[in-house]
């Protein structure tokens, strides 16, 4: 079983009713919804991994339009969810639209139960990768930063930051501080009169 959680929101109640049955030995955790509107409350207050969105909600509307909607809302959210759409009124161009909107997979209706858990899992995935690629590439732009702040401080600068910070570490410990900074105690109490941090 993977330990995710999947929200499958569709007004056919007994699809549904089916694709539970069908996700729930699969992940850990599936959450069911007849209606869109339930959207924001649910990724306000939980972490899902995965959306199974229903592309048409109104029985007058058939063009997937509502799901293109719900899904440029999902995608606009702070670390979005996988989206998958699935529609019983499919079609290439709306398969197109909806990858350039941000879905990361679509399927039709009826579906096939094994295509459709890999298809979850494969858009689960990507999502993961790309969340890890984001937070590699923030690190890296911190340490650039940093690496930056430092060249352009003066000898006395980076000095003081130094002994602030293994002052911070060791909770104002003197002899401890100074070990760790390879000085004597009465070196580190005068440096530490001359940056005022005493």
């Amino acid at each position: 079983m993977y330990s995710y959680k999947i929200a499958i929101i569709d007004d056919n109640l007994a699809v549904l009713k089916t694709l539970k049955l069908v996700l729930k030995g699969v992940f850990e955790s599936v959450i069911t919804f007849p209606h869109p509107s339930a959207l924001p409350s649910l990724l306000e207050a939980e972490k899902v991994d995965a959306i199974l969105l229903d592309m048409n909600f109104s029985a007058q509307q058939l063009d997937g339009k509502e799901g293109l909607n719900w899904l440029r809302y999902i995608k606009s959210r702070p670390n979005p969810p996988a989206v998958v759409l699935i529609t019983a009124f499919g079609g290439i161009d709306l398969a197109v639209n909806s990858m350039h909107e941000g879905a990361e997979d679509f399927v039709t209706k009826p579906w096939d139960n094994d295509e459709l858990i890999k298809k979850l899992l494969k858009a689960i995935g990507k999502i993961e990768n790309l969340r890890s690629e984001k937070e590699t590439l923030h690190e890296a732009t911190q340490l650039k930063d940093r690496h930056e702040t430092i060249r352009q401080m003066t000898l006395e600068e980076l000095e003081k930051q130094h002994i602030t910070e293994i002052w911070d570490e060791c909770g104002g410990n003197q002899s401890e501080a100074a070990m760790r900074l390879g000085i004597t105690r009465q070196t580190l109490h005068k440096k530490l009169k001359k940056y005022g941090m005493i």
